[in-house]
């Protein structure tokens, strides 16, 4: 392995990487010697960045500035030097005269090396060939880098070494640190969309007595001074809607949930979601919210509502389009589930003619989900809304008036992908009950991942709860719509990663 670069004569050189570690620790100690510890500074009064400069150059020609960031290049040209800066603004050339810094610093260059974190105070101006630079008159090392960077031709191209270390991936590869400035913007575009509707940011319990919410396996930890076993969150649901029922009428919360699942390209242990409820509305009311808050999204990131996403074209762009379940079905495979709602036998029949698998306990509407699952998820592209749920699947939904196998829920897909899940909230007590029981008799029958009984919930409903919208969506998943992120581990700045073996 090597450092590539020599400092002095900016020609290749191969070297083992213990060796080259050893030479970068000899430097830090000559420094020491020399009373220049860079470790030993506290602060640095930097006053402008990198981008301010080139967008401001008119304004700046001639002016001094001062800026700071890590070396990730160096040209030595004899009496005079060229290095690229790079801070959180982006790249800004630096030339170093040893006329100006004096012959001291100059040849102090010796014990510095690519990766560094330097200040630099010049004067703004334009190189012969036309670059935006800054002339340096004084220069100071900040901090030194024991480690040599990635080889810059060609960057960090290990996949799970850049998840391991994310710190080094956002050094050599740019477009890394640009996608969560980006997942950065999603979430305060939601913020402030929400907080003008008249939201109240709240959080609510990570550590639950009972996993409720969604249907997924949790995670276990202990309480050792209460002595007993609790649930990372696979969902704040019920929390929040407690809060409705105590009357803060409008509620929403953005934190991690933990779901002890399988791993992918779509799938992380931890994720980050957004949850909303709103009292009096149902969920063609979070359809709205649903489609603003993403389309606003796009338009803060990207600039438009069009996007590519793995080469494919996507139009976000207002109203999303709305289907039923059996609608979508009967449009993919021409079976009409409506023809025979409810009807189980009839359900099976059809599921051997679609070739679907099928539980002994599956009933009409759960073999509709799965209809639509294995059949009609894989061809949604852009921007539906799958509505009208089966009441089997959908444990915390009010049933849709007149058609009590159905609830009035409503799934986005874009891409193929589960983007946002909302339902107008069941808030029938005697119903909700009834539900639970249900889903522990799916538990009992071996599904571990079906509900628990929450009794504490059931008693929040028998106070009462308004007609009430509710929504969650996956911030990851979204973030990796709008910046063309093929995995999930893209947009989560430090995924779960199995420990490397000692």
């Amino acid at each position: 392995m090597s450092d590539k670069i020599n400092i002095q004569n900016n020609e290749p050189i191969e070297q083992d990487l213990s060796e080259l570690l050893q030479i970068r620790r000899d430097k830090l100690t000559a420094l020491k010697n020399m009373g220049k510890d860079p470790y030993e500074i506290t602060t640095c009064d930097r006053d402008i960045l990198s981008n301010e400069i080139i967008s401001r150059f008119e304004e700046l020609e001639g002016k001094d500035v001062h800026i700071a960031g890590r070396i990730m290049s160096w040209r030595d040209m004899g009496k005079a030097t060229f290095m690229d800066v790079h801070d959180k603004g982006g790249r800004m050339q630096v030339y170093i005269k040893i006329d100006d810094v004096g012959e001291e610093t100059y040849n102090n260059f010796s014990n510095w090396d690519i990766g560094d974190i330097v200040s630099v105070k010049g004067f703004v101006f334009r190189t012969r060939r036309g670059e935006i630079s800054v002339h340096a008159k004084e220069i100071t090392l900040l901090s030194k880098s024991l480690l040599p960077l990635p080889d810059k031709f060609h960057g960090l191209k290990d996949t799970d070494l850049r998840y391991r270390q994310r710190y080094v991936d956002m050094m050599v590869n740019p477009d890394v640190k640009e996608t969560f400035i980006k997942r950065s913007t999603v979430i305060k575009t939601f913020r402030n969309i929400l907080d003008e509707l008249g939201f109240i940011e709240v959080e609510t319990p990570i550590l639950n007595t009972i996993p409720g919410g969604a249907t997924a396996r949790p995670f276990i930890t202990h309480h050792n001074t209460l002595d007993m076993d609790l649930y990372l969150r696979i969902a704040p649901e019920l929390y929040l809607k407690r809060l409705i029922v105590g009357g803060m009428e409008k509620v929403y919360e953005i934190g991690r949930l933990f779901r002890n699942e399988g791993m992918s390209v779509k799938h992380n242990p931890e994720f980050t979601t957004i949850e909303l409820y709103e009292a009096y509305s149902d969920y063609n009311d979070m359809m709205a919210i649903t489609e603003k808050l993403i389309h606003e999204s796009c338009i803060a990131v990207n600039g438009t509502d069009k996007i590519s996403y793995q080469g494919e074209e996507v139009s976000l762009e207002l109203p999303f389009k709305r289907i039923s379940m059996i609608d979508a079905v009967k449009e993919y495979t021409g079976v009409d589930f409506g023809a025979f709602m409810g009807d189980t036998e009839k359900a099976k029949e059809v599921a051997k003619e679609l070739h679907l698998e099928v539980k002994p306990t599956n009933t009409w509407g759960d073999i509709l989900n799965t209809a639509f699952e294995e059949k009609v998820e894989e061809q949604l592209v852009q921007p539906t809304f799958i509505y009208d749920y089966p009441v089997e699947v959908s444990p915390l939904t009010k049933r849709k008036k007149g058609t009590p196998e159905l609830v009035e829920r409503f799934e986005l897909f874009i891409t193929r992908r589960e983007l946002a899940n909302a339902y107008s909230e069941l808030n029938d007590p005697i119903d909700q009950l009834s539900r639970f029981e249900h889903q522990m008799m799916l538990r009992d029958a071996g599904d571990d991942e079906a509900n628990l009984l929450d009794e504490d919930f059931i008693t929040a409903l028998e106070y009462g709860m308004a007609p009430t919208g509710g929504m969650g969506m996956g911030i990851d998943r979204l973030v990796m719509l709008l910046t063309d992120s093929a995995s999930i581990r893209d947009v989560i700045i430090f995924p779960t990663m199995k420990p490397l073996q000692s």
